[in-house]
């Protein structure tokens, strides 16, 4: 069983990537179970959501306190939450920023980037100072783990928003393509 974790903030789509993610790996079958977490329920406050995905039957219905991989889609969040919180060593950490970051605070963690922001912004996703960048997170993280197919992510990017679908599978697309890993490797479960 994969547990995941996505860090952000109200009004970056952080709900909406979890459920897209929870509906592509369920296209691609799997078992899945995706749920948020609020604190104050306002734009910018910081918001957990999370999926756990299997290829059996998921009995568990608890909250997920030792995700093997985590999302994080604002950077500004790392001075004020624990991203790392309950981690598995060796899991992926996939960061909204255009910079690599300082690797100490993540030892022992697999670090990869994508600057999802601008690619929101190339594909006229939200605003300017407000990118919309959900899609383009999922993208990221399906390269990393190699899952699920880009043809269930498109379906699901279909079937879960009303507007924009074709810009938002574009920077799905562009973010899977353009992600960085900080170790050097390509991603997928076995790297």
């Amino acid at each position: 069983m994969e547990e995941i974790r996505f860090h952000g903030r109200g009004g970056q789509g952080t709900v909406v990537a979890s459920v897209i993610l929870a509906k592509a790996f369920f296209n691609a079958g799997y078992d899945v179970q995706t749920f948020p977490v609020f604190g104050v329920e306002r734009r910018g406050a910081p918001v957990e959501a999370y999926l756990r995905l299997d290829h059996r039957k998921i009995m568990i219905r608890s909250n997920i306190y030792a995700p093997n991989h985590v999302l994080v889609q604002d950077m500004k969040l790392l001075g004020s939450v624990d991203v790392t919180r309950g981690l598995k060593p060796g899991g992926w950490i996939l960061l909204n920023t255009a910079l690599p970051p300082e690797m100490q605070a993540f030892k022992g963690f697999r670090v990869a980037v994508v600057d999802a922001g601008r690619i929101a912004q190339a594909h006229h996703l939200g605003t300017r100072t407000h990118p919309i960048i959900n899609t383009a997170m999922v993208g990221a993280f399906a390269r990393i783990l190699a899952a699920p197919p880009m043809a269930a992510l498109e379906e699901a990017i279909r079937g879960e928003l009303p507007v924009k679908q074709e810009e938002n599978i574009a920077a799905a697309k562009q973010a899977y393509a353009e992600v960085r890993f900080t170790d050097g490797t390509t991603g997928g479960e076995d790297s």
